[in-house]
C-alpha cells in the first residue's frame, strides 16, 4: 500500500481511526461553515456509513474547536496536504494530483468501501451535492461516479476539445468529464490506482487520467451524476502551453499503456446518468479570437520543422490553407482537429522529439481550434454545448481507424 503518499501528519491522525466506510477528501478551498454543512449532509447517507473527512487546511491544522466538533460528529478531519507549488504571489497551491493519490491511500488504509474527492466549488449548489456522487458507490455497486456539470460554452475547453472526445473514442464510454476532478471511486478501482502486490513503487497510473481507461479495460461500472455548474478557475492563456503538457502527458501515456484494449474497441455507449441537468450558467466575457488566430498563424510560420515531424503532409497543407483565412471565415474542421490530436498522441509514443517540447508545440493548434469553436458558437445561437460536443466526438470516432492504422504502421502516412 502506498502509505508514503499520505502526508506524515495525516498518517499520525489516521492511526487513531479504526476504519471508515467512506473517505471524503476535501481539496477545495471551502470555509468551515461550508464544510460543516457538507458533513451534516453526508451523515444522511443511507445505512449511516462510518465517515472520515480529509480536510485541506491552508494553515495545516484544524482549530481545537473544529476538531472537537468533528469528534462529536464522528468526522475525523485529517490535514496537512502537500502544498508543493507556489502561485505568482508566492502563496502555496495544492498539488491536486498528489492530494488525490493521498486520498486513495488513506481510503485503502482505512478499509473504505469508497472515497470521494471534492476539488471544485459549484454555483448555486447545495452542500449535499457530494452525496449524490457517493450514493452510487453505496447503493448501486458503481465503481466510478463522475460529474456532469451544467456546461458553459467557453470554459473547460481543454477537456471539451480533447479529453472527453478522445477517451470516448478510445475507451467506448460517453463521459463528459472523464478526469473529474470531482468524483467518487469504489474500493475496487482506487486499489488499482495504488501500489500493486505490496511493491513499494507505485503503478504507472495517474490518479485522475487513468480512472476511465482502468475502469473500461477492467469492465467496471461507471456513471455520471448531474451536479450543477462548476466554478472554473480563470484560464491563464499566457501559460496555456504548460497546462496542455501537464494534462495531456498522462493521457497519452495511458493511450500507450492500453493500446491492446482500445484498438479492439468499436463505437461507444452512453453511461447511466443520475439526476436532472442544471440550468446552463452564463458564460464569462468573450474570448479574444483574433489573438488566438494570430498565435496560430505565428506557429504556422515558426513551427513547421517540428510539426513536420509529427503531422503528415496532407495535414500540413490544410493548416497552411487555414492560416490564410480571414478571421470571420476562420474554421477548423472537426476531422482535421481529431487527426491532429491522434498524430500528437502517436508522436508522444514514438518520442519523435522531447515529450514536453512536443506537447507545448501543440498550443497554437489548440488555440486555432478554440478560435474556430468560439466562432461556431457565436454564429449559431441555437447550437448547444452538448450538441457541439456530440458533433466533435463523432468526428473523433470516425477518425479512429486513421489513428489505429498510424499506430500500427507509423510511416504509412508520411509521404
Amino acid at each position: 500500500m502506498a502509505v508514503d503518499s499520505i502526508p506524515q501528519q495525516a498518517q499520525e491522525k489516521i492511526g487513531h481511526i479504526d476504519s471508515a466506510d467512506v473517505v471524503v477528501g476535501i481539496l477545495a478551498d471551502l470555509d468551515h461553515p461550508d464544510i460543516a454543512s457538507l458533513c451534516e449532509s453526508l451523515q444522511r447517507l443511507a445505512g449511516s456509513p462510518r465517515l472520515a473527512v480529509l480536510q485541506n487546511e491552508k494553515g495545516g491544522n484544524a482549530t481545537p474547536a473544529d476538531s472537537e466538533t468533528a469528534e462529536k460528529r464522528a468526522f475525523p478531519f485529517l490535514v496537512s496536504w502537500p502544498l508543493l507549488q507556489l502561485d505568482p504571489a508566492g502563496a502555496p497551491v495544492l498539488n491536486t494530483f498528489a492530494a488525490v493519490q493521498a486520498v486513495y491511500a488513506a481510503s485503502e488504509k482505512l478499509g473504505a468501501r469508497a472515497c470521494c474527492i471534492v476539488v471544485s466549488k459549484l454555483e448555486n449548489a447545495s452542500a449535499g451535492w457530494i452525496c449524490e456522487l457517493a450514493k452510487p458507490m453505496l447503493e448501486r455497486n458503481i465503481d466510478l461516479a463522475l460529474p456532469r456539470y451544467a456546461p458553459r460554452k467557453l470554459e473547460g475547453l481543454l477537456n471539451f476539445s480533447i479529453i472527453a472526445p478522445l477517451m470516448r473514442s478510445l475507451y467506448g464510454k460517453r463521459i463528459h468529464n472523464p478526469m473529474g476532478p470531482d468524483l467518487a471511486v469504489s474500493q475496487r478501482l482506487f486499489r488499482k490506482m495504488l501500489v500493486a502486490g505490496g511493491n513499494a513503487r507505485p503503478k504507472a497510473t495517474h490518479p485522475l487520467a487513468s480512472l476511465v481507461p482502468e475502469a473500461a479495460s477492467e469492465n467496471l461500472q461507471v456513471c455520471e451524476v448531474h451536479v450543477g455548474a462548476r466554478i472554473y478557475p480563470p484560464t491563464d492563456w499566457t501559460n496555456i502551453s504548460s497546462r496542455i503538457a501537464q494534462v495531456l502527458g498522462p493521457v497519452f501515456l495511458d493511450i500507450e499503456r492500453n493500446a491492446a484494449f482500445w484498438q479492439r474497441m468499436r463505437g461507444s455507449v452512453p453511461v447511466p446518468s443520475i439526476g436532472e441537468p442544471g440550468l446552463a450558467p452564463q458564460d464569462p466575457g468573450p474570448l479574444e479570437i483574433s489573438r488566438m488566430i494570430e498565435s496560430f498563424q505565428l506557429g504556422n510560420r515558426d513551427l513547421q520543422e517540428i510539426w513536420g515531424l509529427v503531422l503528415p503532409p496532407s495535414t500540413l497543407f490544410e493548416l497552411r490553407k487555414l492560416a490564410r483565412l480571414a478571421a470571420d471565415q476562420f474554421h477548423m474542421p472537426d476531422e482535421l482537429w481529431a487527426r491532429i490530436v491522434y498524430d500528437f498522441a502517436l508522436a508522444h509514443r514514438l518520442r519523435t522529439i522531447s515529450r514536453d517540447h512536443l506537447l507545448k508545440s501543440m498550443t497554437p493548434l489548440y488555440l486555432a481550434w478554440v478560435a474556430s469553436y468560439a466562432q461556431d458558437m457565436k454564429n449559431d445561437a441555437d447550437l448547444t454545448v452538448d450538441q457541439r460536443l456530440e458533433r466533435l466526438s463523432a468526428a473523433y470516432e470516425s477518425c479512429k481507424s486513421y489513428f489505429v492504422a498510424r499506430w500500427r504502421w507509423p510511416d504509412r502516412f508520411n509521404s
